[in-house]
């Protein structure tokens, strides 16, 4: 039977790469490896910081659906902060949008989207355009660049 460690691994798609430095790994590679951290060590909560901001579309989009993933198979809360709209919608249960600074709360909004959720389906979902939009809307009317955070 496999420990924390091992399922982290294997839950993150880098079962046999385990011997690999930081630097022999990919920029991908590397956020699994941080998102395979977290799970090991049993947490309630996992705060995320633009966790996709250095890898390209394609990995984010895979990174963003193995999250989604490990939250559904574990059952933790994610807070995830990011100034990427689709990403924050995608993610979330709520999107929080915060002012400019200093940072207050300007609107909580739920996002209703059935789950599981793929990017071809969701995204072009009326209901993900109508949210998306609704927080486009509320950063480009005060003029400022937000950040929106994800959370379960």
């Amino acid at each position: 039977m496999r420990n924390a460690s091992g399922e982290a691994i294997d839950a993150v798609g880098l079962s046999g790469k385990e011997s690999l430095y930081p630097r022999e790994m990919s920029g991908g590679m590397q956020q699994r490896v941080a998102i395979a951290r977290a799970p090991a060590s049993h947490p309630k909560l996992l705060l995320m910081d633009e966790p996709y901001a250095s890898v390209d579309a394609q990995t984010r989009a895979d990174l963003e659906d193995l999250l989604l993933a490990i939250r559904a198979r574990l059952g933790i809360t994610v807070l995830v902060v990011t100034h990427d709209i689709d990403e924050s919608v995608y993610l979330a249960d709520h999107v929080i949008v915060l002012s400019a600074p200093p940072s207050v709360v300007a609107e909580t909004i739920e996002v209703d989207l059935p789950r599981p959720r793929d990017h071809v389906t969701t995204k072009t979902d009326p209901r993900f355009v109508e949210i998306r939009g609704h927080v486009t809307q509320l950063l480009r009317g005060a003029g400022r660049a937000a950040d929106t955070a994800g959370t379960r």
